[in-house]
């Protein structure tokens, strides 16, 4: 395939996937309200600013690319303590315009879709498989839960096949440093984590006799690279993955393959800088988990896909573009 659309691609994981695409030799035509994308990550790019449900802007879009051959679904709300003040913005955004966007492909004839979902949609657990029972636990994993199960039905009654790749927390940057995390307060952990140890102050462990390996938290990080890595190898192997002729959605699971303890994301954190990391233990939270990874056996499979590049690596790249973000973003 030689052109793709990608709703979203000036955010932090669509600006990655374009970049690679770049790299590939595919032409990303982005499409972005700038709500949360950066300028910056669009700048020399094939753009158009506007609303993924605006159906006027995806017919000129695909009049003037009428070879684009599949679209990458990357626009979405992702904050999930935003999503509990605001649950009409993210089912107005997550699934409304989704569908919106969806019906705006179809009738422009574009039958490929590849959707960036979430593992959150799952319930806590380790090495879940992508035929696990669901228990989306925010509005923001209800939403991308129900919008999968909206594109999964469609699939059953139009020409519309899909991938959607459930994955937890994206970590690191773009390698050549385009695009990064362009949100300054990140909520995950190891964001969390880089802004502790940037201002000197400890960094909490929140429980410590979690079912895990070693009692701490566990949760899934993976490369932002990697993630962009699959996008493109669910695109090139579309048509074999989700043929015409069988069913026509499948969901597959992007991560680590095992998971990361709080523990062992403070020692790889300590590796990539060289110093101890200021921690202290707490006690669990309200709402807290013991945490989740899922197995990646079926992107091995399908996808031909493991991940290329480690936890420290992730690490070392997030820290290496919050050095430069400022000289990218310029408003910082």
């Amino acid at each position: 395939m030689t052109k793709v659309l990608i709703a979203g691609g000036a955010g932090f994981i669509g600006s990655t996937v374009a970049s690679a695409c770049l790299d590939e030799g595919i032409e990303p035509v982005i499409l972005d309200d700038l709500s949360t994308g950066r300028p910056e990550f669009v700048a020399d790019r094939t753009f158009y600013r506007g609303d993924i449900a605006d159906g006027d802007l995806v017919d000129r879009i695909f009049r003037d690319h009428p070879d684009i051959e599949a679209a990458i679904g990357c626009a979405a709300r992702i904050v999930v303590p935003e999503s509990v003040a605001d649950p009409i913005g993210y089912y107005d955004t997550n699934v409304t315009k989704g569908l919106a966007l969806v019906n705006h492909l179809l009738r422009n004839g574009c039958h490929r879709f590849v959707f960036s979902g979430s593992a959150a949609i799952y319930d806590s657990g380790q090495a879940i498989t992508e035929d696990a029972p669901l228990k989306p636990l925010s509005p923001y994993a209800r939403t991308k839960a129900a919008f999968e199960g909206a594109l999964e039905d469609i699939t059953g009654g139009s020409p519309l096949r899909v991938i959607t790749l459930r994955y937890f927390n994206p970590i690191g940057a773009d390698p050549k440093l385009r695009t990064g995390l362009q949100t300054t307060r990140p909520t995950h952990a190891l964001g969390v984590m880089i802004d502790r140890y940037r201002a000197g102050e400890p960094y909490p462990v929140t429980g410590t006799d979690w079912p895990t390996r070693d009692g701490s938290g566990i949760r899934d990080y993976v490369h932002v690279q990697d993630l962009a890595r699959a996008h493109i190898a669910a695109v090139r192997r579309f048509d074999t993955v989700v043929p015409e002729s069988g069913p026509r959605y499948l969901p597959i699971n992007l991560g680590s393959g095992n998971g990361t303890t709080v523990f062992e994301l403070i020692r790889a954190f300590e590796d990539v800088t060289g110093e101890p990391l200021a921690h202290h233990l707490a006690d669990a939270r309200p709402g807290d988990i013991a945490g989740a990874y899922p197995a990646i056996d079926r992107a091995r499979t399908l996808l031909d896909w493991n991940p290329e590049h480690s936890l420290q690596e992730g690490i070392a790249a997030a820290l290496a573009w919050i050095k430069i973000r400022h000289t990218i973003l310029k408003d910082e």
